[in-house]
């Protein structure tokens, strides 16, 4: 029975941008586990494994707006050193837990350091890019 909406998967995968370039890999660790439908992964990924038997092996390719969404410039801020401890060593490209004025915590990266403004960047990581994995099917768990 090929893999369905509900069913939960266990998949090994090779994630690349469209220069070959591999950004993650299930290589060398357990297969990835999700339940199709459930919101799990990607919506581009969930569709790419319905249809598929075990053992079965393709490749996807994953359109930004599928994947994590096209970049946002209003998720770049500009805030004031000042906001920051003063012994705090910040690097571009560092990862920083915030919290929003809502009370949310969330992660952005240290995207340029200015004389007074850290630029920060709340975009994920991968938006903005069209995404491609290798996939192999490898069980499909029964309920």
């Amino acid at each position: 029975m090929p893999a369905k909406q509900g069913d939960t998967v266990k998949i090994h995968y090779t994630g690349k941008f469209d220069s070959g370039e591999v950004f993650d890999s299930s290589e060398g660790r357990e297969p990835l586990e999700f339940t199709i439908g459930a919101g799990q992964v990607i919506p581009g990924f969930e569709q790419g494994v319905i249809g598929m038997d075990v053992n079965d092996e393709k490749t996807i390719h994953i359109l930004a707006k599928d994947a994590y969404g096209e970049r946002n410039e209003t998720l770049i801020q500009d805030v004031p050193r000042e906001m920051f401890a003063k012994d705090m060593e910040l690097k571009v490209g560092q990862g920083l837990r915030v919290k929003t004025k809502d009370g949310q915590s969330m992660v952005v990266i240290v995207k340029e350091l200015k004389n007074e403004v850290v630029v920060l960047d709340a975009n994920h990581p991968l938006a903005g890019n069209d995404l491609n994995f290798d996939i192999k099917l490898m069980e499909i768990l029964k309920k």
